[in-house]
């Protein structure tokens, strides 16, 4: 993902009271009744964290290696074994040097039969430089990409394993989105500039019969959600996009004990497959991505460098994004 401007607006907003007696005040609505509530809901940190081990162990992810490859059928074998109905895009995307790259999107549908569905997603590659690490001998070196994919993976997959056990009401389209980090590097000079060079696999999906044809209501995208401490601040394209989505997940993530990850605040204008599933597909996506305003990056401190491994994350923090999600989920009509 790309950051395209990260700034925070402050707006102040006045607001005027309005006196109204018993006579003229509005009948209260009756309040929609909890389907599942918070107590109810399950879901093992150990598990998501393992699924995000599991997808490191088998090195970098980068679209046409040999590790990519044993990787995509790790995942496609999970989402089986978790009871979904499984199928794998292919298709190629255009690099920033203009060379044709491998999209593999893996598509998992939970209730298939379900009109009323919702997307989860989260991209499963991982970046083939290390253009943000300190040692400049890195930088065409592939990352892990443990927090940056696969955290977001091995939430999914997790609750995957959850909603086979405790199925929703409603149809759930689970995407993992393939050659999302192989834009344009920070290191190496262009003459030429190439636009959307990043996520090449949410736009191919989006421009597809796939895409434009969906009949997903909406979507959640997961990016960087393991690390220690992270905190969430609301993107501004998701604003933007989908303001009711973003204020329904932050609203429900604080209903259940997680607003220190989940906060209140403005992020930066992010480029990242919500985007693209938004701007093309037409299918409203909001971003759940970490924002630290320390790191030099706003991203996580390992962003992009071959510090992204699996033992610098936190399972607490997937339980928090992967809790926050099933309830939201399970309340959905």
């Amino acid at each position: 993902m790309m950051i395209m401007k990260l700034k925070f607006i402050i707006a102040a907003i006045s607001a005027s009271a309005v006196l109204m007696g018993c006579s003229s005040a509005a009948p209260k609505q009756p309040q929609k009744k909890q389907l599942v509530a918070a107590s109810e809901i399950e879901f093992s940190a150990d598990s998501a964290y393992r699924y995000v081990c599991e997808q490191t162990a088998f090195g970098p992810r980068v679209p046409g290696s040999e590790s990519h490859a044993k990787c995509l059928d790790y995942l496609v074998a999970s989402m089986k074994r978790m009871g979904a109905e499984v199928e794998v895009q292919e298709g190629f995307g255009r690099s920033f040097d203009e060379s044709n790259l491998p999209v593999r999107n893996i598509i998992a549908k939970i209730n298939p039969s379900k009109a009323n569905r919702v997307m989860l997603c989260s991209h499963w590659d991982s970046r083939p430089f290390a253009d943000h690490d300190a040692d400049a001998s890195y930088h065409n070196k592939p990352i892990d990409g443990a927090n940056d994919g696969a955290s977001g993976v091995g939430v999914l997959i997790e609750i995957a394993r959850q909603l086979q056990i405790k199925k929703p009401t409603i149809g759930i389209d689970i995407i993992f989105f393939d050659t999302e980090d192989c834009g344009t590097p920070d290191h190496i000079s262009q003459k030429t500039y190439v636009a959307d060079t990043w996520c090449l696999g949410s736009q191919y999906w989006a421009k597809s019969d796939l895409g434009r044809n969906s009949d997903i209501r909406y979507g959640i995208l997961l990016d960087m959600v393991g690390a220690p401490g992270a905190q969430f601040h609301q993107e501004y394209y998701s604003k933007s996009i989908a303001q009711p989505l973003v204020d329904k997940v932050w609203k429900s993530a604080s209903e259940i004990g997680y607003g220190n990850y989940f906060v209140d605040d403005n992020g930066g204008y992010i480029t990242d497959d919500h985007y693209y599933v938004s701007t093309l597909a037409k299918v409203p996506c909001i971003d759940i991505i970490q924002y630290d305003p320390n790191s030099g990056t706003s991203f996580y401190e390992h962003w992009h460098t071959h510090n992204d491994t699996a033992d610098k994350l936190d399972p607490r923090t997937l339980e928090a994004v992967g809790r926050t999600l099933l309830y939201v989920v399970y309340n959905e009509r």
